[in-house]
């Protein structure tokens, strides 16, 4: 049978080498041409073919030794398990490798107690300092120093305890199982201790009188000197006049004085009393014209250096309004603003009482008398509500939604003034205005003492000053945020109250609203010298809010730069 070249040439491709008689032939031919060339060529090809042959018998010797091997081991295996029990064996192996839960929750809470216990440690050499008397300090603020240091070592002895307490629970949290009922007769007692609660007012030791007016008889409240917060104060002592005369007090009108409609609810002031004891100035205008429209008779409570510290330009306002005034302006006493004597309930009815249908007194902001009932929570007139002057529905309503949204319950309320405050405050001794990194000082010792989350700031300083005082108010090493209202946004719903009743641009009514939240914070720092200050002070003392960390910004402290005059 004959086979095709092609075939022969496949079958010479699967042939040893060495059986081939035509590669022996080649390799005699080759040979023989190596031999004619030169040695060297022929040894280099017998080199390769031996490495070639070398090659292919290790390839088949590895695989002989990992079968084996292979092999080895499962005998050895088989061997394990007919001589040992499985259980023991696993047990014994694995013992080593387990991870031991409870060791490494002992390690995670010794590293937290060793934490722990440093922040103890830090907390108490602050203590220790602060209870040391500075003597670069004269005697009266360290006394000042001295009385509130009591307070603030039982706030901290109280925290201590807390803590220790809490090291122990992260010591024996490890060791505890769910049968443990451990504790020490020190977990049954409560050393809770707040340092910043509110003040106790003693509503019961209130001093006041009845306010149990004539229907006839009127007062014309006169408050000129300062701002609505100064006018506001100012109206609160003409209540007192008017109790204490037997006379309904008549509220200024918007083109005289400030639109007091708008910020306070002037009939719920007869509410709280139960009667009709104030009337606005349009009422007062519709009752008078029964009989005659004018005031009577002018007092003044002070006569220098200008009498009832009322010029030309007012008495022309009031005559405008269609108000006539018999007499001239009079004064019972030589009295001066800048140096009030202290006056009795007793001097004022002697003084001021009169037959006449209607009288004005004017001004009595700066007036000393009787501050011991003014100044008592809820005022010096007996009546069934916190306090008499306060914000409108509308206001308080909308500082309450302001709080919600953006405050909390927890927050500290900052009343930072500064536009026109630092010559005011030079002229005084020692000054009120601090440099900006001062007061940051000041306020951040105020927030580590009442953890305060944050603060509402109510100010009229540059963009400039608050955002230095933002990035410096660090407690813990974080920034305490600072907080202003913002400009209207319709997606926002806390003030829509306002624009319903168009009253959201009006500057009073702002400013009634900031004096709101601040009266409603947990803590309050004030500005020293600042009626818009003494207002807030007034609303949360009379409110109940008030608290024992509520202080003027530095008190005690001068700045520790103050420019020259000029």
């Amino acid at each position: 049978m004959e086979r095709n070249s092609s075939d022969d040439e496949e079958d010479h491709q699967h042939l040893i080498p060495q059986n081939d008689p035509r590669i022996g032939h080649r390799e005699d031919s080759i040979s023989s041409t190596a031999t004619t060339t030169g040695g060297n060529q022929r040894s280099a090809f017998q080199i390769d073919d031996i490495l070639q042959r070398v090659h292919r018998r290790w390839k088949i010797s590895l695989n002989k030794r990992y079968v084996i091997v292979f092999v080895s081991l499962i005998i050895s295996i088989g061997l394990l398990f007919l001589l040992t029990d499985p259980r023991e064996l696993f047990s014994a192996n694995f013992s080593s490798f387990k991870l031991d839960p409870l060791s490494n929750r002992v390690k995670e809470s010794e590293l937290r107690a060793l934490y722990l216990l440093r922040q103890q440690q830090l907390a108490l050499l602050s203590l220790w300092n602060g209870t040391l008397v500075n003597p670069s300090l004269n005697q009266s603020e360290n006394d000042l120093r001295s009385s509130v240091l009591f307070e603030d070592v039982k706030s901290a002895v109280s925290k201590q305890i807390s803590l220790n307490k809490e090291i122990q629970e992260v010591l024996l949290s490890p060791h505890r199982s769910s049968n443990y009922s451990g504790g020490t007769e020190v977990d049954s007692v409560n050393f809770s201790y707040d340092r910043c609660r509110n003040v106790d007012q003693k509503l019961s030791d209130r001093k006041t009188v009845e306010w149990k007016p004539r229907s006839d008889k009127f007062l014309f409240a006169i408050c000129l000197s300062g701002q609505m917060s100064n006018h506001l104060i100012c109206l609160e002592k003409h209540m007192f006049f008017a109790a204490l005369l037997d006379r309904v007090l008549v509220i200024p009108s918007s083109k005289f004085d400030y639109q007091y409609d708008r910020v306070i609810d002037i009939e719920r002031i007869n509410t709280c009393l139960g009667r009709n004891v104030v009337v606005s100035f349009d009422q007062f205008k519709e009752k008078a014209k029964k009989n005659h429209f004018r005031i009577d008779r002018f007092i003044c409570y002070f006569s220098s250096p200008q009498l009832c510290y009322v010029d030309e330009e007012h008495i022309k306002k009031l005559k405008g309004l269609g108000i006539s005034i018999d007499g001239k302006l009079e004064a019972p006493w030589s009295e001066d603003i800048k140096k009030p004597s202290k006056r009795t309930v007793q001097d004022v009815q002697t003084k001021f009482k009169s037959d006449d249908d209607v009288i004005a007194i004017g001004d009595v902001f700066y007036a000393d008398m009787e501050q011991d009932w003014v100044m008592q929570p809820g005022g010096p007139i007996n009546h069934k509500c916190k306090t008499l002057i306060e914000p409108s529905k509308l206001i308080l309503l909308t500082a309450q939604r302001f709080i919600q949204t953006f405050l909390g319950k927890n927050f500290i309320a900052l009343h930072f003034r500064r536009h026109g405050f630092l010559k005011f405050c030079n002229a005084k001794s020692p000054s009120c205005f601090y440099p900006i990194p001062q007061a940051a000082e000041c306020i951040a010792r105020i927030v580590e003492r009442s953890n305060g989350a944050v603060i509402y700031l109510s100010t009229d300083a540059a963009e400039s000053e608050t955002s230095l005082l933002q990035s410096l108010v660090v407690v813990d090493g974080k920034i305490v945020p600072l907080v202003k209202r913002p400009p209207r946004n319709s997606a926002e719903k806390w003030d829509a109250l306002l624009y319903r009743h168009g009253i959201e641009d009006d500057s009073q009514v702002d400013a009634m609203l900031d004096k709101t939240i601040c009266a409603m914070s947990s803590v309050f720092i004030g500005a020293s010298g600042s009626t818009f200050t003494e207002d807030i002070l007034r609303l949360r003392k009379d409110w109940g809010t008030s608290s024992t960390c509520d202080e003027y910004l530095c008190r005690g402290e001068e700045p520790n730069f103050i420019a020259e005059d000029e």
